[in-house]
């Protein structure tokens, strides 16, 4: 395994022991569910915002260490940037993990600790639950299930 190869698993490993911003925000002022039936990945995402910037972000939920891992990750990024930079690398973790146009690895960071979930194509969901539900909380949807 190579020395990158190594430190992603570590990364991952790392945030689905210790996730980050594991709780609820009590006075979140937008939230969304996420689960996924086919493996029973669950995911709720808070959100704080004020005007247009994410002052805050959490989550809670029960999922495989991708979904941990990705949510953990998720919420460290997110935090404190403006809703458009939030769907702009919403947009650039998708691309990463479908495949879809290559992105810039360097520019995610640990992000880019997920880009070896591509190589598992039934994981690429686990890996984007929580980013669906970031999605729908800050469009003021509070549920999403995936199929």
């Amino acid at each position: 395994m190579s020395d990158l190869a190594e430190l992603y698993q570590e990364i991952i490993l790392d945030h689905n022991r210790s996730p980050r911003n594991f709780h609820e925000i009590p006075d979140c002022t937008c939230w969304a569910e996420g689960n996924n039936p086919r493996c029973g990945d669950e995911v709720k995402v808070f959100l704080r915002k004020k005007g247009d910037r994410l002052i805050e972000a959490a989550f809670q939920g029960q999922g495989c260490a991708i979904s941990r891992a990705s949510a953990s990750l998720m919420t460290i990024k997110v935090k404190g940037r403006l809703v458009g930079e939030v769907l702009a690398l919403s947009e650039k973790v998708r691309n990463m993990l479908m495949g879809v146009k290559e992105e810039n690895l360097e520019d995610l960071g640990d992000l880019a600790a997920l880009s070896g979930v591509r190589q598992f194509p039934a994981r690429i969901t686990c890996a984007l639950l929580a980013w669906h539900a970031l999605e729908k909380a800050m469009d003021g949807r509070h549920t999403l299930g995936v199929e």
